[in-house]
């Protein structure tokens, strides 16, 4: 069986997301992926249909978008650890605006199974690190 390298296919997922290659995102989804966008008030999303739908229709709603990983760490267990910066122009706007984010995400056989979002970065770091010692990392 061959090896998948976790932060690889995290990186993959940020590259095609940038380039607007949802079919490339959504291939790297699990096929009953769950976006956990609670901490940041939004709910969870279940099935890598919905969250592409999702993903796709808060993109759209920037003339300009882009996310920058500024951090990766694959914690063992399948799980993994990101801060990302996302960047945007708000259609019909002049300004940018960004935020800096944090997610958990979990791998199994090579695809995304779970992503969690948070606005807190140690908070999340601290879920991520008692997620992987859980799951045996």
């Amino acid at each position: 069986m061959v090896q998948t390298d976790n932060v690889e296919v995290v990186r993959r997922a940020i590259d095609a997301y940038n380039r607007g290659d949802y079919d490339s995102v959504e291939d790297l989804y699990a096929p009953d992926y769950v976006f956990d966008a609670t901490n940041r008030g939004f709910g969870i999303f279940e099935g890598r249909a919905l969250a592409r739908k999702v993903g796709e229709a808060w993109v759209r709603t920037f003339d300009a978008f882009e996310m920058d990983l500024r951090e990766v760490s694959d914690l063992g267990a399948g799980v993994v650890f990101t801060v990302q910066l996302t960047r945007g122009r708000p259609s019909g706007t002049a300004s940018y605006v960004e935020g800096l984010e944090a997610y958990v995400l979990v791998l199994e056989d090579g695809v995304i199974s779970r992503t969690t979002n948070y606005s807190d970065i140690h908070e999340a770091r601290a879920a991520a690190e008692r997620l992987a010692r859980e799951r045996g990392g």
